[in-house]
């Protein structure tokens, strides 16, 4: 058995932190929040008043936490680094902004310790269900520790490169899952001005060159795929203020690289608008209501 401390039990560590309660790991919560903690508590976690406390005896310390000024906040100074014992894994699955985290493994390296930036791509359902991608980055001997454990919270794990690439991955790949949705809304909408029914043109879309996983498998339009939130009035999933910070993160990475982006900025702007709108809470795939018209 493994001691893991995890930080950060909200929507997505949560469930992640209790699969790793199901595989039979002994697991330590630490959340500012006691309402998120409860259910990891439930579950058969212990909990810490502190950081420090949380990750004093833990061989592995997991953190699952909002953007890069929290893990900075968690990590460095008085934080993670200075309390993990001598041998510590420690695995950040936030999506962050690639400055962050290299920050991190620079700290970490230097107080002898194996870091890993992994965020996760699958959403709530995917940390419920334990199918969660990582894309890793860091040191090979870092990658084969954290594999195993990572392998109990999701089905693929994938060494991404080196310090920061992990991050890099998620950025690109939601950058184009953006741009994939709102393409595939606006064929919606297109085909529903034009007279096509929706379960029609889903099924000419999903057997022909269109075909893309925004379609297949959430479809942004109620019917052809009864797990897509859609199916909910859009509520669950993934959510649009979510989707605006990746998309935020790639542009910034994308501006400091010197890349033109024009799809992706262009997808940053319509998400922005969506949440100015008061949608930040609503899937991201919601944005089809914007394209119609309807809000």
């Amino acid at each position: 058995m493994t001691t893991i401390a995890f930080v950060g039990v909200g929507n997505m560590g949560g469930p992640m932190a209790r699969n790793l309660l199901k595989a039979g790991e002994s697991v330590c919560a630490f959340d500012l929040s006691d309402k998120v903690l409860k259910p990891v508590i439930d579950a058969g976690a212990t909990t810490a008043p502190s950081v420090r406390e949380a990750v004093g005896g833990a061989d592995v310390v997991i953190s699952m936490l909002p953007a890069g000024a929290h893990v900075r906040a968690i990590y460095l100074g008085d934080g993670v680094l200075a309390a993990a014992k001598k041998g510590a894994l420690l695995i950040d699955c936030s999506t962050i902004d690639i400055d962050s985290a290299r920050a991190v493994h620079d700290a970490a390296a230097n107080a002898g310790l194996d870091f890993l930036d992994a965020p996760v791509s699958g959403g709530v359902g995917g940390a419920e269900a334990a199918t969660l991608a990582f894309m890793c980055g860091g040191t090979d001997a870092a990658f084969r520790r954290a594999k195993p454990i990572l392998e109990k919270m999701g089905k693929r794990v994938v060494h991404a490169g080196v310090a920061g690439a992990g991050q890099a991955a998620k950025i690109c790949n939601n950058m184009l899952l953006a741009i994939s949705m709102i393409g595939t809304c606006e064929a919606f909408v297109l085909g529903e001005k034009l007279g096509l029914k929706s379960q029609t043109l889903f099924e000419i879309m999903s057997a022909a060159s269109g075909q893309c996983w925004s379609l297949t498998t959430y479809c942004p339009v109620p019917g052809p795929v009864p797990t897509a939130p859609s199916n909910r009035d859009y509520t669950g999933g993934f959510a649009t203020a979510l989707m605006l910070k990746d998309l935020k993160l790639s542009q910034g990475a994308a501006s400091n690289v010197g890349v033109s982006t024009p799809l992706g900025a262009e997808a940053a702007q319509l998400y922005a608008l969506f949440t100015a709108k008061g949608h930040g809470g609503v899937d991201f795939s919601g944005i089809v209501k914007m394209l119609r018209g309807e809000l």
